[in-house]
């Protein structure tokens, strides 16, 4: 009986040994997963951010045209008026 223990023990100490690998394994995969999961999220922000980079300048020029549009539409506009009224003075 006392060659079948140490057989045992050392049977078991493997079975151990696999589950701990088996474990490590799959935590190795889901933090491999994890990580590319968020390389996906940063690449998507990354594209927003350079989208945005491009599209706000133009809309502050965009912004600027029709700002200076309206100055110069109510320039015309007073300028007409001022003349009216320091001809009829």
């Amino acid at each position: 009986m006392a060659p079948s223990v140490p057989r045992t023990r050392a049977a078991a100490a493997l079975r151990m040994k696999q589950i701990a690998l088996d474990n490590q394994d799959r935590t190795i995969r889901r933090l491999r997963a994890q990580l590319a999961t968020e390389r996906r999220g940063l690449t998507a922000t990354r594209k927003e951010l350079k989208e945005n980079a491009r599209r706000i300048p133009l809309e502050d020029l965009i912004a600027t045209a029709l700002a200076l549009t309206r100055s110069e539409n109510l320039q015309a506009v007073r300028t007409p008026s001022n003349t009216t009224t320091e001809t009829d003075a």
